[in-house]
């Protein structure tokens, strides 16, 4: 078979055939198809979508590229769940919701990314921690997911490699929006994860790779459907990433959010509505809970109670990281040479959130190309909510940087990024709706 007749029948608009489709991905997975063909087949993908078959069929292709874990010989005594978001700027909720969730009973074995596009990664923040293994073998990482009750670690290169290598071109070819190529990518990890269930946070905004609630309504009917040829019970929130997600975006900045949300120090509220929900839907997913309200609580209380701080920090522990990570992650953290508080007038009333991404990039803390090393200090601080009246007293945002250029570079790119206004705009809540298979 040769693979420029399957690019050139997805660009003409084709249908492409179960046998090509697992030519793809053979190829992908040994790495015998070059990158060049590999970017034109999803830029074909991306320009003329793909059917509903042919995303199953890609999805369970790629699943099973490599290793599929199974926890039925581990006794574990609760439900094996994950959650997944399709990314967004200062979107830190894995390191909160897979504690929070093992605190409550779950198992949660988080296989998570790097970088794509304008969104940070959740294995990049992870790696801000020092010795943290975000790429152990997988008896250690099922053996501290049965010890601890989760492990937040990046996509190893047996599990879906095929999507380890699609995942790492589509970041930098502009091929990330596709339904088809998210729902893949997205399900051929968490399918090859074991999972009993899986939540979606899908992003809906001007930081979000499905900016309409439309678009993010088609993505969850998507990955709810594709995930059910595969047995995988599967719900979605659909969230607002309107505005940066917390206080910080950047790396290490945002992982110091992360341990003064366990510590119960400060809860940003618009975060702390989305990690309620998403591990409240969680639990009633897997049948821990029924009632969403008591569900809440229960989330609620595994932070109040310092049990979720707690496996956190044996989860870091346990992954190489320091013993004392909770209480002293300050101490810890790498942190940048300058910072730079940014001043405008006015209600904050609207935020380009991609813009703002971009401008972590510029910082250093998101790549440009593959393979591209970060900077993980940079990033900003103190960042303001919507409706916030910036004056001389309150900055839209600390930056913190490498160089002093670098600063002044951001500083202009995060006041192009802002508008504000005489009046505050109407507040707008962070979960907008759910979606099951019933729906």
């Amino acid at each position: 078979m040769l693979f420029a007749d399957v690019i050139r029948s997805k660009r003409d608009g084709g249908e492409l055939t179960a046998e090509q489709i697992d030519f793809f991905v053979n190829g992908l997975a040994d790495g015998s198809l070059p990158r060049e063909q590999v970017a034109a087949l999803a830029m074909a993908i991306c320009l003329n979508s793909a059917s509903f078959d042919e995303t199953a069929q890609l999805t369970l292709a790629m699943s099973s590229s490599g290793t599929v874990l199974d926890w039925s010989d581990m006794g574990l005594d609760g439900p094996v769940v994950d959650k997944h978001s399709t990314g967004g700027v200062g979107d830190k909720v894995s390191f909160l919701l897979a504690p929070i969730a093992a605190a409550c009973g779950c198992f949660v074995p988080m296989i998570s990314g790097r970088g794509l596009g304008h969104t940070g990664g959740t294995t990049d923040k992870a790696e801000s921690i020092p010795g943290y293994n975000t790429a152990p073998d997988f008896e250690t990482f099922k053996n501290i997911v049965k010890t601890v009750g989760c492990a937040v670690i990046g996509q190893t290169e047996d599990l879906a490699p095929a999507d380890r290598r699609l995942y790492a071109i589509r970041d930098v070819t502009a091929t990330v929006e596709s339904i088809p190529l998210i729902t893949a990518s997205i399900l051929s990890k968490k399918i090859a994860a074991g999972l009993d269930a899986l939540v979606m946070d899908v992003k809906t905004g001007s930081g979000a790779f499905m900016p309409s609630h439309e678009r993010a309504v088609e993505l969850s009917k998507s990955i709810i459907k594709t995930a059910a040829t595969a047995g995988l019970k599967t719900s979605a929130l659909i969230t607002d990433m309107n505005e940066v997600l917390g206080r910080t975006a950047g790396n290490a900045l945002e992982i110091e959010e992360s341990m003064a949300y366990l510590r119960n120090d400060y809860r940003e509220s618009r975060l702390d509505d989305v990690v309620m929900a998403l591990c409240a839907e969680m639990l009633i997913a897997t049948g821990l809970e029924e009632d969403h309200d008591k569900a809440l609580e229960r989330c609620d209380a595994a932070v109040t109670s310092g049990r979720a701080a707690e496996t956190f920090g044996e989860m870091c522990a346990a992954l190489g990281g320091p013993t004392d990570f909770i209480t002293n992650s300050a101490k810890h953290l790498p942190t940048a040479p300058v910072t730079r508080p940014v001043y405008t007038s006015g209600f904050l009333t609207e935020v380009d959130v991609r813009g703002v991404g971009k401008a972590i990039i510029e910082l250093g803390g998101g790549r440009r190309k593959v393979g591209e090393s970060l900077d993980l200090s940079v990033g900003l601080s103190d960042v303001a909510r919507i409706g916030t009246m910036i004056d001389n007293d309150t900055p839209l945002a600390v930056i913190h940087a490498s160089c002093d250029d670098d600063a002044a570079l951001v500083e202009q790119l995060l006041l192009d990024a802002c508008t504000t206004a005489d009046e505050p705009a109407p507040d707008r809540p962070v979960v907008q709706e759910k979606l099951t298979g019933d729906r």
